[in-house]
Parts: C-alpha cells; structure tokens; sequence
C-alpha cells in the first residue's frame, strides 16, 4: 500500500575514511559512487575497482551497496567481501539502532538478518592494516564461483588470511582453508596445496550458470586465485 523511496536520504549517501583506515559507505551509496571514490580507493581499491565493473553502467548509477547486500542474491559480488573483512552492518527500525556482525547478516538465499521494519544505514569495513585484497571469479552467465581473500604476508610466508566464497545460501568463510594458509609459502604450489579443500563441505544449487558440482570443483579454483592476487598486491 506504501512505498517509500529513501535514495535522496543524504545520511545514506556518503563514503567516510577514520584515521585508522576504515571505512563506513551509507547503504544508499550507488556502485558508481564506489568506484568513483578517491576516498574509497584510497583505503580500498579492490573494492572501487569491483564496483566498477559490476554489471553495466546503467545499474551501477542506480544499483546501491545497501541494495547488493541486503537482496543476498548467491551471485551478487559484496556480500563475500563484507564476510571477508569481517565488517559491520548498521541499521535502525523502531527498536533503535543495532549493529550486526557480517557473518551474521546473510541468513539464507535472498534472506537477511534485518526484521520487519529495520533498514540497512551503512556497513563499516575495518582498516586493512597492510593487508591486500583478492577477489576472484569464474563466470558463466551471470557466475558460477567466487571467492574473496584477505590477506597478511612478509619473508614469503602467508600470516594471516581470511577466505570466503560467494555463489553460495550465503556467503562462506572456510576457517579450515585459512588455518592451512597461515605459516604458508607464497609460491603458487603451497597455495594451490593450502587452498585444496575450498570446495569440501559447501552445498551450492544447480542452476541455469552452472552445476553444483561444476561449483564445489571451481571453489578451490578461484580461493588460490584469489590469494595468489592477494600475495601479489591485489590492488588493495
């Protein structure tokens, strides 16, 4: 009976950098704002440069980061990254404000933690403090595997790393994977070794992109790709 358009609300519109490098992006912030950031950029350049090319330009003037997380659609590309970073989503209803941790958002497919009545307002990305950003995919159709990684590496030896894959219910950090990582060589062979089981334990549908098993295989594909990215200096 009602609808409300909230994209003219400015408190949902702004990119804000702390001292400490993270960042908070109002939920009404649009994929071309993103990527047009220098703000953004500045902290996170993996991320500007996801925006901008996701999907075409006519959605990504329209298309807000609000939007992309809150509709959780398996192959949308932020919501891997928020789980990734472990960031922190922010929203208000008639209750008050609450935060909400990011492993915690994404309840199912298309399904969120929000109740009736609550809106998303931002999502803080904590400061990556010399960490670099991997993202990865393998498209067909719209996509059939993603992952994100977050990683911590000197001397050649990975030191702290964070993986999650998207195509999935919901977006899936693999702690077992991550354990293998750490204390890792960077070479491409002790990744593809440490990144092996990405696919173990994760169950994606079948759909018109691709098979369920064509998924749980290309996991472990695009984990090392993204590390490997990472390692490399991910732009991010």
């Amino acid at each position: 009976e009602l609808l409300v358009d909230i994209s003219r609300l400015e408190e949902l519109r702004s990119i804000e950098v702390a001292d400490d490098g993270s960042v908070r992006i109002g939920a009404g912030v649009t994929y071309d704002e993103m990527a047009t950031s220098a703000e953004l950029a500045g902290v996170y350049p993996r991320l500007s440069r996801i925006a901008a090319f996701t999907v075409d330009a006519q959605v990504r003037n329209k298309g807000t980061f609000g939007g992309n997380l809150c509709h959780n659609d398996p192959i949308n590309n932020f919501p891997p990254v928020t789980v990734a970073v472990d960031a922190v989503m922010h929203a208000v209803g008639k209750g008050g404000e609450r935060d909400i941790p990011a492993s915690e958002f994404f309840t199912g497919y298309f399904t969120n933690a929000l109740s009736s009545g609550e809106i998303l307002t931002g999502v803080t990305l904590p400061a990556l403090a010399g960490r670099t950003m991997g993202y990865q995919e393998v498209e067909i159709g719209e996509a059939a595997a993603r992952a994100v990684a977050v990683i911590g590496s000197s001397n050649g030896t990975v030191e702290s790393a964070s993986v999650a894959l998207g195509c999935l219910p919901v977006p899936t950090r693999r702690p077992d994977v991550e354990a293998a990582l750490v204390g890792s060589a960077t070479t491409v062979d002790a990744i593809k070794e440490a990144t092996a089981a990405s696919g173990e334990g994760i169950e994606p549908l079948s759909d018109a992109d691709a098979s369920a098993d064509y998924r749980i295989a290309m996991a472990p594909v695009v984990a090392k790709r993204a590390v490997m990215e990472a390692i490399e200096g991910g732009g991010a």
